[in-house]
């Protein structure tokens, strides 16, 4: 009832029809609302902003290229690269910012298409495909590998796959878009199937095919920088090969998330201290297999640690426990069963080496099997920990209850 009371400061009416243009607005006013926040921060901290484009010219020195072509040095004793990543573009797909989109655009649509289809299945291409069909655009995801969001468990694709058919998404899996035709309307997207050579026309298409860095022009040739595969290289502290230059965040190796980026930002500054003797402790690297995964679409995703086939591929033995949250009292109550609470543990010595979720406000509860996979925790510990109820929180407690043969909720 409080939601629809204020549904118009969504962009939506309580006959549940949508203004396409005041939903849009209304994002960009809370994204302008925490870029602003940074702003000050920045001043605050008596950090100096330099607007333009940088390349990197010399130990301790950066040229800064400003809007109107004038050029000015900037120096410092040490330099931490931090250019984020775009939307990764392939041959067929080259965008136009128009019909072809990147998530960029996605987010700032003019007006509302009638049809999209998402090539790539990754987080940013259900989320998006998840926003449109909820407004009401007709949905097409194609993917090239055999199953949605590849790199979470296969139970989780299965899961997300089966609500996405239920509220209307069309997916095509094991699919590739070989070229598209932009010279009308919309576009036509000749996509090559297990059965055969299909014609998919839309109004808009969106590439959701990964993020490349921006490492272009940037100067790190010239001063042999190393990079591979598109990411400059680093150490465990973000230092390149080169000394006084660091890299942090979508332009180095490691999850492209934003909060591996700001963790490395904190872990490499530190460290630069700490060799300076201002402070007595290194920091602690990041444990990169213990980065939560979050995806905001519905069902939401939430995951961490090894997958089950990856647990097994490593070599463990494993434990599996799934609790389905259509036996959640808090989730049946909040009007969303679906989905379910996987745990995965090592069958000799408890270490837990996974938890996949898909359901309501599930991002929201993975932050305890990241904390417990911190302090070594076991499934002994974590069942002694009382759980409050009704929460969706508990599920993760009555999963491990599932994998132990201890369950007295299902």
């Amino acid at each position: 009832m409080e939601d629809i009371k204020h549904a118009s400061g969504y962009g939506i009416t309580a006959t549940g029809q949508a203004d396409f243009g005041a939903v849009i607005k209304r994002s960009r006013g809370v994204a302008d609302k925490m870029s602003k926040g940074v702003q000050f921060l920045m001043k605050k901290n008596k950090i100096d902003v330099v607007m333009g484009f940088g390349k990197l010219k010399s130990r301790g020195q950066v040229e800064v290229t400003a809007a109107d072509g004038s050029k000015k040095i900037v120096e410092g004793k040490h330099i931490i690269i931090a250019t984020g990543g775009r939307s990764r573009e392939l041959p067929a797909l080259k965008q136009d910012g128009k019909k072809i989109i990147g998530y960029r655009e996605a987010m700032t649509l003019p007006e509302q298409p009638k049809s999209i289809i998402v090539v790539g299945s990754g987080a940013i291409g259900v989320e998006f495909g998840y926003f449109y069909n909820s407004m009401g655009t007709k949905v097409t995801i194609v993917e090239f590998l055999p199953r949605i969001v590849p790199v979470e468990d296969e139970e989780i694709s299965k899961e997300l796959e089966k609500n996405f058919k239920k509220n209307g998404i069309a997916i095509m899996t094991n699919s590739e878009v070989t070229s598209v035709d932009t010279s009308g309307a919309g576009v036509k997207a000749t996509v090559k199937t297990p059965d055969g050579e299909k014609i998919l026309e839309a109004d808009v298409l969106l590439s959701a095919v990964g993020v490349s860095a921006n490492i272009e022009g940037i100067g790190l040739e010239e001063l042999g920088i190393k990079t591979d595969k598109g990411r400059i290289m680093v150490d465990k502290y973000g230092q390149t090969n080169i000394p006084g230059f660091y890299a942090i965040g979508d332009c180095a190796p490691g999850q492209a998330l934003a909060h591996v980026a700001s963790k490395e930002g904190i872990i490499c500054v530190e460290n630069i201290g700490y060799n300076e003797k201002k402070y007595n402790h290194q920091p602690e690297p990041i444990d990169y297999n213990n980065v939560p995964g979050c995806t905001y679409c519905y069902p939401e995703i939430a995951s961490v640690g090894y997958t089950e086939k990856q647990a097994k591929d490593a070599g463990y033995e494993v434990k599996v426990g799934k609790f389905p949250l259509s036996a959640s009292g808090k989730a049946s109550a909040a009007g969303h069963p679906e989905g379910f609470v996987k745990v995965i543990f090592d069958a000799k010595y408890g270490e837990w080496l996974g938890t996949h979720m898909i359901g309501y406000n599930v991002t929201e509860i993975i932050i305890e099997t990241v904390v417990g996979r911190k302090l070594e925790t076991t499934y002994h510990e974590v069942l002694n920990s009382i759980h409050p109820h009704p929460t969706i929180s508990e599920s993760v407690k009555d999963a491990i209850e599932v994998a132990y043969g201890e369950a007295i909720h299902l």
